[in-house]
């Protein structure tokens, strides 16, 4: 008993020393495509590789071995497989898949041998159907154009488009019988295999918001940004001449044009000092000859109303001029 339990467990052995790995979950619209890697060690490069639905490799119903006969098509086959042991990987393409088709899929290395278990990874795989938009949130410049491609499953093909903006419901754009809608504004094109695209043409400032990918009764929103006009700057090339031409180049001054300089700020110090000495001179003379001409008419005033006087002459005789202060303009008669 002991000897068999062991012999179980060597034959698990192989399987946690060496790998085969690939992507844990996938979730995709109905109707579309899967390519779905399988990576393993390069000991199992010449080994035959197999893909099969279920969890547990006793249950699980085949799809697809590498040893088989048939040439694979992946464009065309609804499932096929492929091995690449240059790169250490093989890969199962899924085409048109349907809702139906949801669950656990795994992707293994044949080791072959009663006591030795095979190399295997699962994964699980979601088919929904609806409609999907490859981009949330775009962001255009303002006068140029975006496109938002919209997904929808295989139920929606033949199911009427629609671009609105969100809350507005006058403002929605529908295809035509061919799938199609185009205006000034608004393209509409619709592949009619799983996919239309909306393309926004000569985008304003006021395009910024949200809007609705609508195919039937599904809706999925999206968010647009526009962005202002980038300013253009003029540039203005300047030639090594024009350059010498336009820039001022700084003085250099020698030693002699030094002294010269400070000689001639010292001869003009000098000039306006003099000049300022003969305005103040100046100035004194004048102010000096006011004094007297001032003096002189009051004197010739005093003369005349002496030979206007109306007693005797004799009476002059007792009559003084008196000067109080030489630098006063005044003068008293007594």
């Amino acid at each position: 008993m002991p000897l068999l339990f062991l012999l179980t467990l060597l034959s698990w052995i192989p399987g946690f020393l060496c790998w085969v790995n690939t992507t844990e979950q996938f979730a995709l619209l109905e109707g579309r495509s899967l390519t779905v890697p399988c990576h393993y060690d390069s000991q199992y490069a010449s080994y035959v590789k197999y893909w099969c639905r279920g969890k547990m490799r006793e249950f699980c119903s085949s799809l697809g071995r590498t040893d088989d006969t048939h040439s694979a098509n992946p464009a065309k086959d609804k499932v096929s497989i492929l091995d690449d042991p240059v790169h250490l990987v093989f890969t199962v393409t899924m085409n048109d898949l349907k809702e139906e088709e949801s669950g656990w899929y795994m992707c293994g290395v044949e080791i072959g041998g009663v006591w030795t278990a095979d190399v295997v990874a699962f994964t699980n795989i979601k088919v929904i159907h609806g409609l999907s938009v490859v981009k949330s949130e775009l962001i255009g410049e303002e006068g140029s154009g975006i496109t938002v491609e919209c997904l929808y499953s295989k139920r929606y093909r033949e199911s009427e488009k629609k671009w609105c903006r969100s809350g507005d419901w006058s403002s929605c754009r529908l295809t035509d019988s061919e799938g199609s809608y185009d205006d000034a504004s608004v393209a509409i094109s619709d592949d009619r295999t799983g996919a239309f695209t909306v393309t926004l043409k000569k985008l304003q400032m006021r395009d910024t918001g949200w809007y609705l990918c609508s195919a039937g009764q599904k809706q999925e929103a999206v968010h647009v940004l526009v962005t202002p006009r980038a300013s253009t700057t003029a540039s203005v090339t300047i030639s090594p001449s024009q350059d010498s031409a336009h820039l001022h180049q700084p003085k250099l001054f020698n030693k002699d044009s030094w002294h010269s300089r400070n000689h001639l700020e010292s001869l003009l110090v000098c000039a306006s000092l003099v000049v300022l000495a003969g305005l103040v001179v100046l100035a004194r003379k004048f102010w000096k000859m006011h004094k007297e001409n001032t003096a002189l008419r009051q004197v010739n005033n005093l003369k005349a109303r002496l030979s206007d006087y109306s007693g005797d002459v004799g009476d002059l005789q007792s009559t003084a001029v008196v000067f109080r202060n030489m630098n006063s303009q005044d003068v008293h008669m007594y």
